[in-house]
């Protein structure tokens, strides 16, 4: 990973033209090869970036640019497309190279394998005296499911739990739901989408989709709070 600060312009030329004029600036340079042109504001989203396949080259002002004060060019290329990033820089404030290895990736937030775990420990409190747990974590060609379980008929039902359920969680479990619908052996397999919290628009596409919806209570299914002698 690079990153530079520095005064700088930036255009870009392709399926669009855009042009930032010259002022203070991060710009990030990732192992990937895709550079980002990064301002004070605007949260996480870069003002202009040039994602990987690409090339970097960095060449020497012609005169007129430095009389300008422009002290190098980067012209960041896209290798499958012709679009080009060209910034021109001309004070740089700092820069830092650091090694940042291999990413491990995204690791499962605590409270949700938490929330997993409970569930796993309590089908029978939670979903009913007859279900039962057939295995967390069941395997998929995209990855596994939380929970599979049998409910009070004794059919299959695929769970998956979030913190915080919203479409994209549904969007999940529908993909899982449409590959293990095709082993024979979890005939009349449904769905429990389990959360948290749940937003209306989730809701809406999961019961749409035959899916049916769970609220959990995390605070009452770790003992700290007893949904039987609250008064609200």
């Amino acid at each position: 990973m690079r990153i530079v600060i520095a005064k700088c312009s930036v255009d870009y030329s392709g399926r669009l033209d855009a042009h930032l004029p010259e002022a203070k600036r991060v710009l990030m340079l990732k192992g990937d090869g895709s550079v980002l042109v990064h301002s004070d504001g605007g949260s996480y989203k870069p003002l202009n970036w040039m994602s990987a396949p690409c090339n970097l080259q960095i060449s020497e002002p012609s005169a007129e640019e430095s009389a300008e004060g422009i002290s190098q060019i980067w012209t960041v290329q896209a290798k499958k497309t012709n679009d080009c990033l060209v910034i021109r820089l001309s004070e740089i404030y700092l820069e830092h190279n650091e090694e940042l290895g291999i990413d491990p990736g995204l690791i499962k937030d605590g409270v949700e394998s938490h929330l997993q775990e409970l569930l796993a420990e309590q089908v029978t409190s939670v979903l009913g005296a007859s279900w039962t747990l057939i295995r967390r974590e069941y395997p998929t060609a995209i990855g596994p499911v939380d929970l599979l379980v049998r409910d009070q008929d004794g059919k299959p039902v695929a769970i998956e739990v979030k913190r915080r359920g919203g479409i994209d969680g549904v969007e999940q479990l529908t993909r899982y739901l449409e590959l293990l619908g095709r082993d024979p052996l979890l005939d009349g397999l449904r769905g429990i989408f389990a959360a948290q919290e749940i937003s209306k628009q989730a809701r809406t596409l999961a019961e749409d989709r035959g899916i049916s919806c769970l609220v959990l209570d995390y605070d009452a299914m770790r003992g700290m709070d007893d949904a039987e002698f609250r008064l609200f």
